[in-house]
């Protein structure tokens, strides 16, 4: 790779994270006062754990099989209100058995 490209690469990532940081500044003065907004806004962080933790998911095993099994065991565990240690170490468990029957 060129240095003029990668500085231009570098110049265009950080023009963007300035802007995803910047917009919510200006576009916002006031404080946010309708409630489908807020809550719009407090369900973020989840949104952008989901989207970052689901993907790495199912990717981590090398098998789709496996990481399905592991997913839905961890989501039938945590919609019973399980703990985090619970639900991760059984999940793992799970996707371990399931990789030794196939």
């Amino acid at each position: 790779m060129k240095t003029g490209s990668l500085y231009l690469y570098l110049l265009v990532m950080a023009g963007v994270t300035y802007l995803i940081r910047m917009l919510p500044f200006t576009l916002f003065r006031r404080k946010i006062t309708s409630r489908f907004v807020l809550s719009a806004l407090h369900y973020i962080p989840y949104a952008v754990l989901a989207t970052m933790t689901v993907p790495a998911v199912f990717t981590s095993t090398g098998n789709s099989v496996t990481a399905a099994a592991g997913f839905v065991a961890a989501l039938v565990l945590s919609l019973f209100k399980r703990s985090l240690t619970e639900v991760a170490l059984a999940a793992a468990a799970v996707a371990y058995v399931v990789s030794l029957l196939l």
